[in-house]
């Protein structure tokens, strides 16, 4: 939640006079917990705890990569709470449809003797994936679709990508029952879209939602 978009969209609302609610899940950022217990499910729970708990009327929810996909999971239990949805980068059923493929014979040889695949990231150290987490991430499909979102959906996506491939996000907003859907390709965007530019396109569209 202190990453550069979050920060941003509180600025704005502040700025505004709107309310803003970030948070991390369950073993991210600044909340207590191990990574490695973490499951599509629980932090399902999280995002729903937090919109009956901390929220009230209706509200625009705003996910990034993993958070886009829980957005949508969050909107198809509680769609009397939500007005719109801002996905960027959504990784929709990344667990099985980004993750699972790139699997090589020795790494789902580790993951079945030790229950842990430690992916490698761009970003860091490599993180450990758990089986529990694919196999839960599993329940979770909303891929193919059809999706039961009848929300107003903005999509932004990088055209340059390595971990969400844009057509993966098209798939999204192709889903989605809702005729009101966008779909932003940035094409020289990457998974984050943090950039100066990239934030101000992230304005304009929560603007227009709400």
């Amino acid at each position: 939640m202190s990453g550069t978009k979050a920060q941003a969209l509180a600025d704005w609302a502040q700025q505004t006079g709107r309310a803003v609610v970030r948070f991390d899940y369950f073993g991210h950022g600044e909340s207590t917990g191990d990574f490695v217990d973490g499951t599509i499910s629980r932090w399902r729970d999280d995002s729903l705890a937090v919109i009956d708990e901390l929220t009230s009327g209706q509200l625009i929810l705003v996910g990034s990569s993993m958070g886009g996909w829980l957005s949508c999971l969050a909107t198809l239990v509680r769609p009397d709470r939500v007005k719109a949805l801002l996905l960027i980068a959504p990784a929709a059923d990344f667990t099985s449809k980004l993750m699972a493929p790139e699997m090589t014979e020795a790494d789902k040889a580790d993951l079945e003797s030790t229950g842990v695949w430690m992916r490698p990231s761009a970003y860091g150290e490599p993180y450990p994936i758990t089986r529990a987490l694919l196999d839960d991430g599993a329940k979770w499909s909303i891929l193919p679709g059809p999706i039961p979102l009848n929300k107003p959906l903005w999509i932004l996506q990088g055209g340059r990508d390595p971990d969400v491939p844009w057509r993966h996000a098209l798939a999204i907003s192709e889903a989605v029952v809702s005729e009101d859907a966008v779909f932003t390709l940035i094409r020289d965007g990457d998974h984050r879209l943090s950039r100066p530019q990239d934030i101000v396109r992230m304005i304009a569209a929560v603007e227009e939602l709400s």
